[in-house]
């Protein structure tokens, strides 16, 4: 199947002059969603850990053309995201949407050999950091009455799957809570919608596993591919567009089709 290039993603040119957090924003689906946001003409602020990746994904959007803002911020941190909230008003200002999408730390662990320490950090990378980046920018969209919020769970949260029980407990907790917060915000002109991807090429996947493995399962897919970062990346641009203006509370399954199995 011929691989998607960014110049061949839908363009939306109501995201023109929108401002834009992405959490997690230094590798991957969050690199690829940021440079697509700024391809669309959105100004974006590109937040994570790893000050050098961060270099690297901003400076590359403005080497595009782009416009993008690194913010060095652990998301598990309470005063980091709030100072992650004042830089991205004082350098862009109010925040239109914000992509919450850190997190990760899926790898399989059997549950009999969990420990509680491994468990809340699960839970802190990708639950509190979905709560903290949401509470940190969702006052000023309630005082535009408008914004959009994308956050990030996982096929792991749908079905079972191979991921340790914390990350499936922490990703079905994502989907609740945007649910939650979609009600609660919408007479406010605010839409919260949920992503739920399923297994994603990334440097990680290719460094545990083998091209071959990777074949393998890209067939146990009905689309018979595994998913690629332009993938999610064009979703959120969906949900963050007007394009979706009547769609709030979902949780949209990016899986390839095995979500039906």
């Amino acid at each position: 199947m011929p691989k998607v290039h960014a110049h061949e993603r839908a363009r939306y040119p109501d995201l023109a002059d929108k401002i834009a957090v992405v959490t997690g924003g230094s590798r991957g689906i969050g690199a690829t969603t940021a440079h697509a946001l700024a391809a669309s003409g959105t100004s974006v602020a590109v937040v994570a850990r790893d000050e050098n990746a961060l270099a690297v994904v901003s400076d590359s959007i403005r080497a595009h053309g782009g416009r993008a803002i690194a913010v060095r911020a652990d998301c598990t941190v309470e005063a980091d995201v709030s100072h992650a909230r004042e830089t991205v008003a004082e350098q862009l200002g109010p925040v239109d949407i914000l992509a919450a999408f850190a997190g990760g730390n899926g790898m399989p662990v059997p549950t009999a050999h969990e420990t509680a320490a491994h468990w809340r950090e699960v839970i802190e990378a990708d639950l509190t950091t979905t709560f903290l980046a949401t509470s940190a920018f969702l006052p000023a969209m309630l005082e535009q009455q408008h914004g959009s919020i994308i956050t990030m769970s996982s096929a792991a949260a749908r079905q079972a799957a191979q991921s340790n029980a914390a990350y499936a407990a922490a990703k079905a907790g994502v989907i609740a809570f945007s649910r939650h917060l979609a009600n609660e915000t919408a007479p406010h002109g605010i839409r919260v919608n949920c992503l739920a991807p399923s297994a994603v090429e990334n440097d990680r996947m290719r460094s545990w596993m083998t091209a071959q493995q990777r074949e393998q399962l890209a067939a146990s897919f009905p689309l018979r591919r595994i998913g690629r970062p332009d993938d999610i990346a064009a979703a959120t641009l969906f949900l963050a567009s007007d394009s979706s203006s009547w769609i709030t509370g979902i949780t949209l399954d990016i899986a390839g089709g095995k979500i039906m199995l």
